[in-house]
């Protein structure tokens, strides 16, 4: 009779199953215990039933944000308990001369790992889809995805503590590698761009997510997510009235093929991983890393995270007080990165070495790591990458967000070219004033005498979303001046007549951009918050519109951007939901003179005249010398705020508050006429 060869073992997979039990055991108690809770919330509410779509999103939630947290921390484990022989002489000896070859180990290791990993998720599933029988929510293509999903995550994160259990020859080796790798690309990126803060001019963004992709568990919780789509009813009620509601129409599972990538390269890093367990010897148990090719990656990877993080803390603590301006000192900076460096690869080859005498043979590598940390450092203060200069080419990008003047403006590719025309050459204009930027303006600031009337001090910010998907943002705390901003080239004048310009105001409220879906709105006035419909929302926003093309609302004036006197006690608020589950909000305050706007918000019943009081009515203590004094005065002959006093009474008494209090000049914030050139074009 021919013999067979197998790889497969079923003793072996019975053996694993049963060893291990309390492992699989108490993870399905613990899944089974959020169905159970489900079924006695529902009994409690008298099966206040869900729809089918509502089960649909929250199985689509669990599975963003819920099954790669567990399955990052649950496959490590399971990796543990099948490949645990491989980090002990004796076991991995016994192992090893058993009648089974290493492609039955292999394989059924594998697959007694996985079975551990689906049987909690098999359990759990099976409860929640009896408890969804119940209250009429079930689904069969909310529960179909979820499944493969689930299948696909556990393959992938089984597969990666597999490949790192293979390369390692410690137990507690192997969570070290495997966490390290799945948040690699995240500590690499944080740590390149915390050294890059301190040598490129405007790059202040401590995060980049460039190779993002590289951290499975922080790209898919960003990239796979439920996309729920509502759509606003009128309910009518006998009792309260009609109004309106939103109701969930659709749910769909955005970006879900990434799962079967990932899974496709978990299967991928189990072959990688058969490959070297044929090769691996048995003596490497113990060691801290089993691979050869791996010990210098080991080694350098080491000093590499040391020199940086290393370095910048000990620049922090013995340098960062003594550095002139907000950019590194380049020798200290060189020194500390040097002593980092050797923390952290001596450390590395000690552990490789397993003894401590390994400073004799090592120099040469602690020489190159040392020329390593002078290197980045010069390539950065150089530029030699090119980050300080760099301006996205206008092809090449598929957003533009300018924050600037308290709002963010959007413009897209198309539509507004002429705009991103001028983002861009604005943007230009700071890089090539760049020595002005980071010293004579701050000179001249120290200088001045008069800061509301000479300069002003803003932040403008660039984020260039490219075609790629990637970002590019930059950040710089500019200084400006009267006389700069009535220059033209100047990055004053070039910031002034952009944010100014009747394009720009029209930005700023998002009249007619099909880029923002209102998420929530209310008017604020001295008698409380009101609501706002959607309907309401775009009768205001066409108002607001027609008063910026009159110049009574949306000028900037950047030398006095805080004094409110001229505004009405109301302010409408706006919060908007944009694509990839981003958002974002406007405050528009009413102020004198923005007569379509009140004429609107009357027509629409949600002010009167009564609600027209100026804040140098309303407030005046605010705007007048020893204004605070008098409040506090007030408050002690009267009992109550001067507030509080004036909205009972309608007045102040005479004698208070009054003629004898000097006022202000009332100015606009951010929408008041500006003495700049824009603001005249404008």
């Amino acid at each position: 009779m021919r013999s067979k060869t197998l790889c497969f073992n079923g003793t072996l997979f019975r053996k694993n199953l049963s060893r291990y039990w309390p492992l699989w055991g108490l993870a399905s108690f613990g899944g089974a215990l959020f169905p159970l809770a489900m079924l006695v919330n529902l009994l409690h509410s008298g099966f206040d039933f869900w729809t089918p779509l509502e089960t649909t999103q929250a199985y689509y939630n669990v599975l963003s944000y819920g099954v790669p947290v567990i399955s990052i921390v649950y496959a490590v484990l399971c990796a543990m308990a099948v490949w645990n022989y491989l980090y002990n002489t004796r076991s991995v000896g016994l192992m090893h001369t058993l009648p089974i070859r290493r492609e039955g180990l292999f394989v059924t290791n594998v697959i007694s790992g996985l079975v551990m990993m689906a049987i909690p998720y098999a359990v759990t599933g099976v409860l929640i889809v009896l408890v969804s029988f119940l209250y009429g929510g079930f689904e069969p293509v909310g529960v179909l995805v979820t499944i493969l999903g689930v299948a696909g995550e556990s393959i992938f994160f089984f597969g990666l503590a597999t490949f790192c259990a293979l390369i390692v020859g410690n137990v507690f080796m192997l969570p070290a590698l495997y966490g390290l790798l799945n948040f690699l690309a995240v500590l690499t990126d944080f740590t390149v761009n915390l050294l890059a803060q301190g040598f490129c001019f405007g790059l202040n963004s401590s995060y980049s997510g460039t190779v993002e992709w590289l951290s499975p568990v922080v790209y898919l919780m960003q990239q796979v997510q439920p996309n729920s789509i509502y759509q606003e009813k009128l309910v009518q009620n006998s009792v309260y009235g009609p109004y309106s509601t939103d109701v969930l129409t659709e749910v769909h599972l955005e970006n879900g093929w990434l799962i079967a990538v990932y899974a496709a390269v978990g299967v991928v890093l189990m072959v990688l991983a058969w490959l070297m367990y044929r090769r691996r010897r048995s003596e490497s148990a113990g060691d801290v890393v089993a691979v050869g090719w791996m010990k210098p990656v080991f080694r350098y990877g080491c000093a590499a995270f040391s020199a940086i993080l290393g370095g910048r803390l000990l620049y922090a603590l013995f340098w960062e007080s003594f550095q002139n301006g907000l950019y590194f000192t380049v020798l200290p900076m060189i020194l500390c990165m040097i002593v980092g460096g050797a923390v952290g690869y001596y450390a590395a080859s000690m552990l490789l070495a397993k003894t401590l005498r390994v400073f004799r043979s090592t120099w040469k590598g602690m020489l190159a790591v040392a020329l390593g940390c002078i290197a980045l450092c010069a390539a950065m203060k150089f530029d030699v990458f090119g980050v300080v200069r760099r301006v996205p080419a206008a092809d090449s990008v598929k957003q533009v967000n300018l924050y600037t003047a308290d709002s963010n403006y959007y413009l897209t590719p198309g539509q507004d070219d002429e705009l991103i025309e001028k983002v861009r050459a604005l943007h230009q204009a700071i890089i090539n004033d760049k020595d002005y930027a980071l010293t004579a303006a701050s000179a001249a600031s120290e200088a001045c005498t008069d800061r509301e009337v000479l300069y002003a001090y803003t932040t403008v910010r660039f984020t260039y979303t490219l075609n790629s998907g990637l970002k590019v943002e930059r950040q710089y705390d500019l200084y400006l001046t009267r006389d700069r901003m009535a220059q033209d080239g100047t990055y004053d004048n070039l910031l002034d007549r952009l944010i100014n310009s009747p394009e720009m105001r029209q930005k700023r409220i998002r009249w007619q951009d099909a880029g923002f879906q209102m998420d929530s709105a209310w008017i604020t006035t001295r008698t409380g918050d009101t609501d706002l419909n959607s309907r309401e929302v775009e009768t205001i926003l066409s108002a607001v519109a027609r008063d910026a093309e009159n110049g009574n609302w949306g000028v900037y004036d950047w030398f006095d951007s805080r004094d409110d006197a001229d505004h009405y006690d109301m302010t409408v608020h706006i919060h908007y939901q944009m694509a990839n589950h981003r958002y974002d909000s406007i405050d528009i305050s009413v102020r004198e003179g923005m007569a379509e706007t009140i004429q609107a918000l009357k027509e629409l019943g949600l002010i009167t005249d009564e609600d027209l009081v100026l804040n140098r009515d309303a407030y005046p203590w605010q705007y007048s010398n020893n204004g605070w004094e008098e409040y506090d005065q007030f408050y002690n002959e009267f009992g109550m705020p001067p507030e509080e006093y004036y909205n009972r009474y309608g007045s102040y008494p005479a004698g208070w508050f009054g003629t004898e209090t000097e006022i202000d000049p009332a100015v606009d914030d951010s929408h008041s006429p500006s003495m700049s050139a824009g603001a005249a074009s404008a």
